[in-house]
């Protein structure tokens, strides 16, 4: 018999294993908007945007999963662009395990107003957190799909801001919400998983993906 601990930080180990030289997939960057403002901006916090991105793909992997031995969401390839357009961010795609991620310069360049750029830093990996775990993450059966089944879409969301809370990418104690329902979803639901793996169960967030 032997004790297991966990440590929950993004260089993760395992009896089974590490996530060091998982293959996360090809990584394609491109910049749609390089005369934007964001995308300067973009360049000069992130200056190996593919490196960037494996690295936060392992660090979703090392929550999500116990180790690379799991039965893994299949993603071939990751094509991540900034883009000037409205929104932060999404996913799509993925059924044939090729993912599309889009960041925008507009967030970007919002992110930056108090020209802080660790703040714009800090806030590209936490929505980066966020995308990848779309894209690793397994999804419910049998109830409906994101659109329509309540459920299936708190999970979906609220298992994306769980990695983003454990990977530490929301930043001090008010990006917390006060009260709400475990199916509001996002940060509501994600805090509230992340305090069953901290309080009753640490290997929570494995078994409830």
């Amino acid at each position: 018999a032997y004790f297991l601990t966990i440590v929950y930080e993004p260089k993760v180990y395992d009896s089974k294993g590490t996530w060091e030289d998982y293959n996360v997939g090809e990584i394609v960057f491109t910049d749609k908007s390089p005369e934007a403002a964001g995308s300067a901006i973009y360049h000069a916090i992130v200056p190996n945007p593919e490196e960037f991105i494996a690295k936060a793909a392992r660090e979703v992997l090392a929550i999500l999963y116990e180790s690379p031995q799991d039965s893994i969401m299949r993603v071939d390839t990751i094509d991540y662009s900034i883009e000037d357009r409205q929104g932060i961010s999404a996913k799509s795609g993925g059924e044939d395990g090729k993912v599309k991620i889009f960041y925008s310069t507009r967030h970007v360049e919002s992110s930056f107003k108090d020209n802080d750029t660790a703040k714009v830093l800090f806030e590209t990996r936490g929505v980066l957190l966020h995308e990848l775990t779309h894209a690793y993450q397994l999804r419910p059966q049998g109830i409906g799909t994101y659109s329509t089944n309540k459920e299936n879409w708190a999970f979906i969301e609220g298992m994306a801001d769980a990695v983003r809370v454990a990977g530490g990418g929301f930043e001090g104690p008010n990006a917390r919400p006060k009260g709400g329902h475990y199916l509001k979803g996002y940060r509501t639901t994600g805090y509230f998983l992340v305090w069953i793996r901290d309080n009753k169960d640490p290997e929570f967030l494995w078994k409830f993906n």
